[in-house]
């Protein structure tokens, strides 16, 4: 699907892999609405990128609603990144052996997976309503799992449960869509220079970046954006869950 003219949101867009993401959209020509907390650089990036700033909480379906409505208001929507989420470790077990607090769970659980799901519905509810395009096509919609789907490490049951979800249920939701001409994807990343890792010490990073096999080093924010920009111009790419890893397999910790 072609990207110039074509609107798109992307959640997360302040930062990040969302942050690149919505600068790729922009330089292929895309009106870009950043949806992202308001406390973020949200209006700063809209603002650079001539987009639009929508300030919301994905775990909200009003606030979510009103940024897809502020989307579509900016131009045709037909292209939603799903790149909010969070990474805080949430162990079974305590240091002293006791359950752990189940809010955090349930918090991961919310943004990550719930809140992916809500992007998807109020998203796809105004996508399907628009003219297609000379192709057929609507629209596009890529979300980000992790390669913690597949690997989960010791202390991430809570986040590997909730990309394992968006990972499963791109397939069905795919071929739900199917019927509106909305493809879906899921990007799984490895591990990638994000904000989340770049309060590391140097020498941590570097450690990170030898575990992958190749290229041995962390991947690149623009790389993750590069796979959005070719799953939303490959128009028979659809249901499916890409890896982007180096080739790495995590290790139990």
């Amino acid at each position: 699907m072609q990207i110039q003219g074509s609107g798109a949101l992307v959640t997360g867009g302040a930062s990040g892999l969302g942050l690149a993401t919505a600068r790729r959209l922009a330089a292929a020509g895309a009106t870009v609405t950043i949806v992202d907390l308001a406390s973020s650089q949200g209006a700063e990036v809209a603002a650079e990128l001539g987009g639009v700033f929508a300030p919301a909480d994905v775990t909200s379906v009003e606030e979510v609603a009103a940024a897809v409505a502020a989307a579509q208001d900016a131009a045709p929507l037909r292209i939603v990144v799903n790149c909010a989420g969070i990474a805080p470790p949430a162990k079974v077990l305590d240091r002293d052996g006791n359950p752990a607090d189940v809010a955090a769970f349930e918090r991961i659980i919310r943004i990550n997976l719930i809140g992916t799901f809500t992007v998807i519905a109020q998203a796809s509810a105004v996508i399907a309503k628009n003219d297609p395009t000379e192709s057929g096509d609507r629209g596009v919609i890529v979300n980000t799992a992790s390669v913690a789907a597949f690997d989960g490490q010791i202390g991430q049951p809570a986040y590997s449960a909730s990309k394992g979800g968006v990972h499963a249920m791109t397939l069905p939701i795919a071929r739900e869509l199917a019927r509106h001409a909305i493809r879906v994807c899921t990007i799984a990343p490895g591990i990638m220079e994000t904000p989340m890792l770049a309060g590391l010490p140097q020498a941590a990073q570097d450690s990170l970046g030898e575990q992958v096999p190749y290229p041995a080093r962390l991947g690149r924010p623009d790389e993750y954006a590069s796979l959005v920009q070719q799953i939303v111009e490959n128009g028979y790419l659809n249901g499916e869950t890409i890896r982007l890893d180096g080739a790495i397999r995590m290790a139990p910790k």
